[in-house]
């Protein structure tokens, strides 16, 4: 089946980027008179900020224009995402990419002249607990870091430049790669990158799974000096202004946003590579088992332990569940989510051109925006639930705060969307007693929550820990050096026993996650937190909601440390995540029993 062009698609299933424009006049004339609107905001309070109400004023205008730039910069994001051969999106896109450098020029003073105020006015805003404390106090915290202030102003207005090698990989990976056609058993399989992450990675058929593997990697294999060029000019960069701001590594530079030590970074790689590598090669043999295969690869550990049974399900049915599995969270949180079915917040179609996997976008002053691409597998509805966790965070994130406390840290922010993914997997155990279908759903948690968050990402987060430790000593890296740092990678957690075929270390190149900063680590983070509150709420009931709501009203006011300590979880030890670890190995253990159950019956 082709893949259909957008136009060609149904509305109803697609998403409505209107609603986060800021009124009905053109998307051109919007973007120039915002850009107007940041010159005047510059000759209005440029050299004024010397006062507590002078800079309050100020940050209350510069807010407004932020949420006015968020808002235009989601709109046309959100069009390209949809398909990035459109003529008008990639106009829109680029339009918007040369005045954002500009806007945030005539902006950049702000910070720099609060900066430039004496330690004792900076502390009495603070101290008042006024609307702008926490943002002034984690800005003082920048103060050692800063740079002259025309300095800063040349660097915001390169601001679009240094996301050049990202677009450049997107455009790459998206329109340039060209995969061949599959033939298998008489038929015509189109391989695309939605195609291979959305059903034929995964699909139970070992032949076609492995061919479709093979041409897929074999393809990238023709891109990856390309590539690899790309992600060293992006490493660079970081390189340099971690070196221009005074950081001790990049590592330094790159947590400092999320607001935890490098201690919680490193525990998190570290002991998941050591005491989940044995569980997930057990959970390889028992796919060994169950397929009958003379091996065991890495182009196998995606598979539905039962296809038979692999449930479909329509986009329409997909919400009595998510609804019913989010329930606990209470009526308001279940609004947001049949808003966003009901409204067009969701966009649900494939079309040629669209972005891979899924996200949600969260422009503040508008509503959520989740992409996702059907398959009508069952197994979509652990993608809806993970995605409107976003949108349920930041939804209400967004409603409490102001736009200046709403960056929350990536430490955290994968913790509502992975602890909704639990709800739907407890919401459906309860169900039903049937054998077959209580492992498709455990399964489902492996293959899909666990899988995707603990070992796919995580080892994303190891290998990029080593890509950082040569950029840090002053190397470059090449596709050469890449894929060899891959493949250790995937062969020190996967073991003898789970072969990596040829070319299969380029899945560096399928991920553009390391083009913002240290965010593959954080998924196994943000789920850890979120086993363990899901795992409170099943115990605790609205006690446990009630601590957890706080939490995803809190924003960016609170550290990762201190919004874990707000649901009940202390991460300052490794006790969350061996509990999550242990949780795990008793999934794979209840995979095993039930499979022995069914074969023997």
């Amino acid at each position: 089946m082709t893949t259909p062009l957008r136009k060609d698609v149904e509305q109803k299933y697609t998403w409505d980027t209107s609603d986060v424009l800021l009124n009905d006049r053109s998307f051109d004339e919007q973007l120039s008179n915002v850009v107007d609107e940041t010159k005047s905001f510059h000759d209005q309070f440029n050299q004024t900020l010397t006062t507590k109400a002078t800079i309050n004023n100020c940050l209350d205008e510069y807010s407004i224009l932020l949420e006015k730039i968020t808002r235009l910069g989601n709109y046309v994001s959100l069009n390209i995402a949809t398909d990035q051969s459109d003529d008008l999106y990639q106009t829109e896109y680029s339009l918007f990419n040369k005045r954002y450098g500009m806007m945030m020029s005539n902006l950049s003073f702000v910070e720099s002249e609060i900066l430039e105020q004496d330690d004792q006015l900076l502390d009495e805003i603070i101290n008042d607990k006024s609307t702008y404390a926490n943002f002034i106090y984690w800005l003082k915290q920048e103060k050692p870091y800063r740079l002259d202030k025309n300095v800063e102003q040349t660097l915001a207005q390169l601001s679009s430049e240094r996301s050049m090698p990202y677009e450049l990989y997107d455009t790459t990976k998206l329109l340039d790669i060209n995969f061949p056609t599959l033939e298998h058993n008489g038929e015509q399989i189109e391989l695309t990158y939605n195609s291979f992450e959305g059903t034929l990675e995964s699909h139970p058929d070992t032949e076609l799974r492995r061919k479709a593997y093979t041409a897929f990697y074999d393809t990238l294999k023709q891109y990856e000096h390309t590539q690899a060029k790309t992600y060293d000019i992006h490493l660079q960069m970081e390189k340099n202004m971690s070196d221009l701001r005074g950081y001790k590594n990049v590592t330094e530079y790159l947590l400092k946003p999320q607001k935890v030590d490098e201690s919680l970074y490193h525990r998190q790689i570290d002991t998941i590579m050591e005491k989940l590598s044995p569980i997930i090669q057990k959970y390889g043999q028992l796919i060994k088992k169950v397929y009958n295969l003379e091996k065991i690869t890495y182009q196998d550990l995606k598979v539905p332990l039962d296809p038979d049974f692999e449930p479909e399900i329509s986009i329409e049915e997909s919400k009595e569940y998510v609804i019913n599995a989010l329930k606990p969270l209470g009526e308001d949180y279940i609004k947001m989510v049949e808003d966003a079915y009901n409204h067009r917040w969701i966009d649900f179609v494939d079309n040629k051109g669209k972005s891979t996997g899924a996200f949600c976008a969260t422009p503040y002053g508008s509503h959520p925006y989740v992409l996702i691409t059907w398959t009508n597998l069952m197994t979509e509805v652990f993608v809806m639930a993970h995605e409107l966790g976003h949108a349920g965070h930041f939804d209400l994130t967004n409603k409490h705060n102001n736009i200046l406390d709403t960056d929350v840290s990536l430490y955290f922010v994968e913790a509502p969307s992975t602890m909704n993914e639990m709800l739907m997997a407890k919401s459906l155990l309860k169900q039903s007693d049937d054998p077959r279908f209580k492992r498709w759903v455990i399964a489902s948690i492996i293959s899909r929550t666990y899988y995707h968050n603990f070992v796919t990402h995580l080892l994303e987060a190891a290998y990029q820990r080593e890509v950082y430790r040569k950029v840090e000593s002053g190397e470059s890296v090449t596709a050469e050096k890449l894929n060899t740092m891959k493949r250790e990678v995937l062969e020190s957690f996967f073991g003898e026993d789970i072969e990596i075929p040829e070319h299969h270390e380029l899945t560096w190149m399928r991920q553009p996650h390391y083009y913002m900063g240290l965010y593959p680590y954080t998924y196994s983070a943000g789920l850890t937190i979120g086993t363990v509150m899901a795992n409170r709420i099943e115990k605790e009931g609205q006690t446990a909601v009630n601590d957890w709501l706080k939490v995803l009203k809190s924003g960016d006011t609170l550290t990762p440390v201190e919004l874990a300590e707000k649901a009940g979880i202390d991460i300052t030890t490794d006790q969350p995540l061996i509990e999550t670890i242990d949780y795990i190995g008793s999934l794979v253990d209840e995979l095993e029993r039930l499979t022995d159950e069914i074969d023997n019956k």
